[in-house]
């Protein structure tokens, strides 16, 4: 459910480049020798065998079950392309099992079948039982979807769970809560149109009904009109199920005093004059996909006093499913649920609408363009990156299983389970995911100074398409007919800078050579460095305030770019600008500095790096931990080249900053536990994440060798303290890694 607009080429290299495909299998246990192999397999494998022989239910302990789910589907019904069949679908399941793991850390794994017989389908997922934790059943069209599922919730012993259904349906139902919330409405007293009998429809119907919606308040409609009692026209079972007594006949006569109106149908379903005849405050959530039933600027210029929400991410309220699957299933698995019912997904509703209503931590705040949005008619839905939702919502729907029975394993300590779910994943990842919805709320222009450059233009290209806001191009005549062979059918709509003949010439020169002229510089060759450096000219165009941020450095070093930036830009408040290579894990981020600039700094130089990452460390996410980094630990070896260290601890210690830091100790001492347990007087309360290193030598050497060597993702380098923010990317960067640091930059992360 996004607006994000993109090529098919770019979606089709996306899918194709490097490793087919989006999912791959890696081993959790170490592989380097004949023991380890031994072990995995023959003979030792046959300890395990025997064991869960014995007790079925250890197969959870001794393998990956309790942490699998299977993402299954046939195809018949995927996204909103129809039945193309089960091998077409196998990109959207792969899709689904991506953001199992990337939302809740749950691995798994897809599985297309190819039949749309019914008995069929069953037979083969129900056979699959002793593989899995649970089952994710996923685009299969109505009504085989309710037999399905139905069916295998009857038979199986592990959580089926069909998202098309039951995902819209909850975080709809955590919309209702707080919509009729702030209208000082009660559930039992509303009346309800549902416009769309299909799965997500019938779903959102059950689930209201049983939160307390009354029955007979709740008029469905279908293409044929309303659902009323004695209709024999287009019916089946599931939709009888919810026929009423009724002298509506039409969507129109339906909705009229209606206090809330549930689309899942079609674009333009609801009319300007249907909304202007609801009750007052009506609640409005048009959720067709990808355009709604009525626009919400549509709806609110005849009901000002609406609140709207829709399945897209451009307009508030946006019912997306990632809200709910992901944690729903962390939940059932992490207390071996039998299966997931109504308690629990009321549950998770019930977790997403409190959710919403408490106070936004800064770094959700980024998506909102750095102001943090409050509980009101436009933010009744949490954010989809918001990193409170891996705490809250598993934790409650682990409880609703053990209070209603389905549970296998009691979590004695909600507490802790809140502390390990909070622990299972980075919060740095949804933090750079709130920073692309901050580009997208509250766009910038940013300059991408090496337009001649095919990555530069296809990361300006996506940078534009994705909605994050304006690329400034800056290149020669050439520029137009590379924009035409990327794809770009009118290049005029991009804004491009000529340095020979841009009409900004001539301001730009008096600009430079007023800061220039002193330094021994002739107007003239401020002219030329003005005509012929794109850098020059790109850094100009943000002292004008012709743009907000800057992106470069494919074409040059490293050294020479932030020269010829420095030409133009100063550090901010005196500081020092450095850079920092963040290292992104699954479960951890890592924070180097300085990486790209200060040769040797001396102890305030180290003190101010390390103030200025923690910063940086926490608008990310982190609480920082900040380890100065030596080949000495605690004097132990002594050398010539570790005072600058110790004394930048010193000056942090007159400073009485905020964060916990300790120095100087080797990296092993840093990062691993076991080894800093030997220095039971340090001040580190767990591993570092930020290593402010000693010098330019080791600190690049480090970060290029995590880059080429480490498993982890890595951003950067990312430049700290000009006043204006410029990013200068490696050389060998990519068009997606150019994209980030657009984004960073333009978001005010890096700064």
């Amino acid at each position: 459910m996004s607006n994000i607009q993109f090529s098919e080429r770019e979606a089709l290299l996306f899918h194709s480049q490097g490793r087919p495909g989006k999912i791959e299998i890696v081993a959790t246990k170490p592989m380097a020798t004949q023991r380890d192999l031994s072990l995995a397999y023959s003979p030792g494998v046959a300890v395990p065998v025997l064991a869960i022989a014995a007790d079925p239910a250890t197969a959870y302990d001794y393998t990956a079950k309790g942490n699998l789910v299977a993402v299954i589907s046939n195809g018949t019904a995927i996204l909103g392309l129809g039945n193309l069949g089960a091998l077409a679908s196998k990109p959207v399941m792969e899709g689904k099992a991506v953001l199992f793991k990337r939302f809740a850390d749950v691995d798994s794994i897809d599985i297309e079948l190819a039949t749309e017989d019914v008995d069929k389908f069953i037979a083969a997922v129900e056979l699959m039982e002793p593989s899995f934790g649970g089952i994710n059943l996923e685009d299969i069209k109505a009504p085989e979807c309710f037999v399905i599922e139905q069916t295998l919730k009857e038979r199986m012993n592990i959580p089926v769970f069909h998202d098309d259904q039951h995902g819209t349906a909850i975080i709809a139902a955590a919309g209702l809560i707080n919509a009729c919330h702030l209208t000082n409405r009660e559930l039992g007293d509303i009346k309800v149109v549902v416009n769309g009998a299909g799965a997500a429809s019938i779903a959102c119907t059950e689930l209201v009904k049983a939160m307390g919606v009354r029955a007979d308040n709740v008029v469905m409609c279908d293409s044929k009109g309303v659902i009323y009692a004695g209709r024999t026209e287009g019916m089946n079972q599931w939709k009888s199920a919810h026929a009423v007594a009724t002298d509506a006949r039409t969507l129109a006569d339906a909705v009229a005093g209606a206090d809330v109106f549930l689309g899942l149908s079609v674009k333009g379903a609801l009319t300007p004059d249907m909304v202007r005849s609801m009750a007052a405050d009506p609640i409005i959530f048009a959720m067709a996909n990808p355009d709604p039933e009525i626009l919400p600027p549509d709806a609110k210029a005849v009901r000002s006093d609406a609140i709207i929400a829709t399945g897209r991410s451009d307009y508030p309220n946006q019912v997306n499913n990632v809200l709910g699957f992901p944690f729903i299933f962390r939940g059932a698995l992490d207390v071996r649920a039998t299966s997931v019912n109504d308690e629990m997904k009321i549950a998770a509703a019930r977790a997403l609408a409190d959710l919403a209503r408490q106070q936004v931590p800064e770094e959700v705040a980024i998506a909102y363009g750095g102001v943090a949005p409050k509980f009101g008619r436009e933010y009744i839905i949490p954010a989809p990156f918001d990193p409170r939702l891996m705490e809250i919502v598993p934790a409650a729907v682990a409880q609703a299983a053990m209070d209603t029975g389905v549970a296998r394993l009691a979590i004695p300590d909600m507490d802790a389970y809140r502390e390990t779910l909070k622990a299972r994943l980075n919060p740095t990842t949804s933090i750079l995911q709130l920073a692309y919805e901050g580009a997208r709320r509250s766009p910038k222009r940013v300059v991408f100074a090496e337009a001649e450059e095919e990555t530069v233009l296809r990361a300006a290209i996506a940078f534009r398409e994705a909605g994050l806001g304006t690329p400034v191009l800056v290149g020669r005549d050439e520029v137009p007919d590379k924009l035409r062979a990327l794809g770009v059918d009118d290049p005029s709509t991009y804004e491009l800078h000529n340095s020979r003949n841009s009409p900004l010439i001539e301001r730009m020169v008096d600009t430079l050579y007023a800061r220039l002229q002193r330094r021994g510089y002739l107007r003239r060759e401020v002219e030329a460095l003005v005509n012929q450096d794109r850098n020059i000219f790109g850094a100009l165009l943000l002292e004008l305030g012709e743009a907000d941020a800057m992106i470069t450095g494919v074409t040059r070093t490293y050294a020479q770019t932030l020269r010829q930036i420095l030409r133009v830009i100063d550090p901010v408040d005196g500081r020092r600008p450095f850079g920092i290579h963040v290292m992104v894990g699954r479960s951890h981020t890592v924070f180097m500095a300085d990486t790209t600039v200060n040769e040797r700094p001396d102890a305030a130089a180290l003190a101010d790096i390390a103030e200025q990452t923690a910063e940086v460390a926490r608008r990310m996410g982190q609480e920082p931990r900040v380890a100065f980094l030596s080949y000495s630990t605690f004097g132990n070896p002594d050398g010539e080249w570790v005072d600058n260290v110790r004394d930048a601890v010193t000056i942090l210690d007159g400073r009485e900053v905020a964060f916990e830091y300790e120095g100087e100790m080797s990296p092993d001492v840093a990062l691993n536990p076991a080894v800093m347990k030997n220095y039971p007087f340090s001040r580190l309360s767990g591993p570092a994440n930020v290593l402010v290193m000693p010098g330019l030598q080791s600190a690049n050497i480090s970060a290029k060798l995590m880059r080429e060597l480490g498993g982890n993702s890595v951003i950067g380098p990312m430049l700290v303290g000009l006043k204006h923010p410029v990013q200068i990317a490696t050389m060998s960067a990519t068009a997606s890694e150019l994209v980030t640091l657009a984004v960073l930059a333009a978001g005010g992360i890096a700064r």
